[in-house]
């Protein structure tokens, strides 16, 4: 069973710091949020142990490396074949992130490649999994808007950091 998580300001703002400053460790994170280094050093423990920050890994600009080709992909899968259409997507290198969906598809995906040769590549081997039935593909021509989590998390925290001395971000 899924379990919610609250998050409140001083949440938002220790990932909001964390983004703005990955490399920080817990006393530039209590300094720019004017919180104690064991409060910093305590949420954040609590927020890996519920699985809210998953990594501290660099974030990779796909394009800038190389693979700016890049493409979103609807396959329609045979009936009960998701797991079998799921390890068959873990093994091509160019799928950057796959999704079970509602709809028209069953499965989006998201693919980068260096060329559209790449492209073609990639888009041959979805096809050759037996899962899939059929595929559709848009080329994306530019990103309006990069993935991002701290406008969502912002929009619903929770007002009181139990923080009075926690300094508000701009």
């Amino acid at each position: 069973m899924f379990h919610r998580r609250t998050l409140d300001a001083l949440d938002v703002a220790l990932l909001g710091a964390l983004r703005e400053h990955p490399r920080a460790g817990a006393l530039e994170l209590s300094r720019l949020t004017g919180v104690a280094r064991a409060t910093v050093s305590a949420r954040l423990q609590r927020l890996e142990d519920d699985g809210v920050v998953t990594g501290y890994g660099p974030d990779v600009d796909v394009t800038a490396a190389g693979f700016g080709v890049q493409a979103f992909v609807t396959l329609e899968i045979a009936q009960g074949a998701i797991e079998d259409v799921q390890r068959d997507l873990e093994d091509i290198p160019g799928l950057l992130e796959a999704h079970a969906t509602t709809g028209s598809g069953d499965v989006l995906c998201r693919v980068a490649a260096s060329s559209h040769e790449g492209l073609q590549k990639i888009l041959v081997d979805l096809n050759r999994s037996p899962a899939v039935v059929r595929s559709t593909s848009v080329v994306a021509l530019s990103r309006l808007v990069p993935f991002r989590t701290l406008p969502l998390l912002a929009s619903e925290a929770a007002p009181d950091a139990g923080r009075s001395a926690m300094r508000t971000r701009p």
